[in-house]
């Protein structure tokens, strides 16, 4: 299926060969404690991500499989493709009691393998028949490919959709996130999520100091343009091998800001490069991290974003027969 990121317009990036390998976990349902995030399980079909956005706080999860954080990360990725079949299995598990379940909370699940692979899709049908709960994080507009299902699942309240708006200058989006689709395709995959129906939600995030954070306000006035019933941000996390995968970056590309920028960071973590803690690690702390906090409030209120938010429920959750099943007469 030919997609176009929007990028035409712009000069092309060199070839980026990609491989992909089987990931043969026999689960595919994870679950965290975490007490800061609004999900108690996630799926996640892909390990690595396409997208290249060098911010990325899950490019240490390369780590553990013995590749990099780096460039590894980007082009030698792995799928689930027995991932439906698994979840289904799960679902149908004695005593599983159904919660939202978050897909994206790890690397994209729009990413463009998917538009090989179908893997999302498949992995949506499940969810639809089955009548549970989904929220979607993605910075793509592939997500419009499913808007049949979603917006089908969105009657019910079964699904809401957040995307990653993290600047609308394409020049600067290039630089941090080289093959996500263009600000201005998500922009519009907000708005067609939110026409058909689909609690949508756009993401300032990461919030990047001396980099991204002047356009909160206008970030936000074009997603409400779009349509969206609310808005969030998260502040830029720099985790293990993150932090020198972004310190290359500026100086790369922002030489004159490098020090002033983790100047910044280290005023809204605690004189540290990142603090992890429950409740800040989002967040951060400290007068500037306060002074973010309050102007994406302001601008939320001024356009009335975040007073509502459609709840999703489990009234219409029917788990799956058990393969072992035996089929009724009639």
């Amino acid at each position: 299926m030919a997609f176009d990121d929007g990028w035409e317009s712009l000069e092309d990036l060199p070839p980026f060969a990609t491989t992909v390998a089987t990931d043969t976990a026999r689960k595919v349902i994870t679950r965290n404690e975490s007490p800061d995030i609004s999900f108690d399980r996630s799926i996640n079909p892909y390990r690595g991500c396409e997208h290249g956005c060098v911010y990325c706080f899950a490019r240490p999860t390369h780590a553990y499989l013995g590749l990099s954080p780096g460039l590894d990360f980007e082009s030698k990725l792995f799928m689930k493709p027995d991932a439906p079949e698994l979840l289904e299995r799960e679902l149908s598990a004695k005593g599983y009691v159904p919660k939202t379940i978050a897909i994206g909370t790890n690397t994209d699940p729009y990413q463009p393998i998917e538009r090989k692979t179908g893997l999302m899709r498949r992995i949506l049908e499940v969810l639809e028949k089955t009548g549970h709960p989904v929220g979607i994080v993605t910075k793509s507009d592939l997500v419009l490919r499913d808007l049949d299902i979603l917006s089908r699942m969105a009657e019910r309240k079964l699904v809401r959709v957040a995307l990653s708006v993290t600047t609308l200058d394409p020049k600067l989006s290039r630089l941090m996130e080289p093959r996500a689709p263009t600000p201005e395709r998500r922009l519009a995959a907000l708005r067609g999520l939110a026409e058909a129906g689909v609690p949508a939600t756009p993401m300032v995030a990461p919030l990047v100091p001396a980099i991204n954070d002047a356009e909160i306000e206008r970030i936000l006035d074009a997603a409400a343009a779009a349509g969206v019933e609310g808005a969030g941000y998260v502040l830029l996390r720099l985790p293990l091998e993150v932090r020198d995968l972004f310190r290359e970056w500026l100086v790369t590309h922002f030489p004159d800001r490098e020090r002033h920028i983790f100047t910044l960071i280290r005023q809204m973590r605690g004189g540290k490069d990142y603090d992890a803690k429950f409740g800040q690690r989002m967040t951060g702390s400290g007068p500037y991290a306060w002074m973010l906090g309050r102007r994406f409030e302001k601008a939320c209120d001024r356009l009335g974003l975040n007073l509502r938010r459609t709840a999703l429920t489990v009234e219409h959750f029917a788990p799956p027969p058990k393969p072992s099943a035996q089929l009724e007469l009639f």
